[in-house]
């Protein structure tokens, strides 16, 4: 399993950022908004205002789950760890 975190801030804010918030995944950099549209997080590259979206995706890219709706930052990650267990185990 890979955890990636995607923002469109420059690598540098993004790498900040996730020193402070202690991160333990990858944080990329989506600085044409292609991932935030292709993924509906944006409706078109000129948009600033990112939704907040998480996704489970399988190998081949296959949408398997998408969180889009009452993301609350505090317990968001707990709910998905434990979809992640039912879908492909401990």
């Amino acid at each position: 399993m890979r955890i990636v975190g995607v923002g469109l801030d420059t690598p540098e804010e993004n790498l900040a950022w996730a020193e402070d918030e202690k991160f333990t995944f990858e944080l990329w950099t989506d600085d044409d908004a292609t991932l935030g549209v292709t993924y509906g997080a944006l409706d078109t590259q000129r948009d600033t205002s990112v939704a907040r979206v998480t996704m489970l995706l399988d190998t081949d890219g296959s949408l398997l789950l998408e969180y889009t709706e009452d993301i609350v930052v505090g317990t968001h990650p707990g709910q998905v760890l434990e979809d992640c267990e039912k879908i492909w185990g401990d």
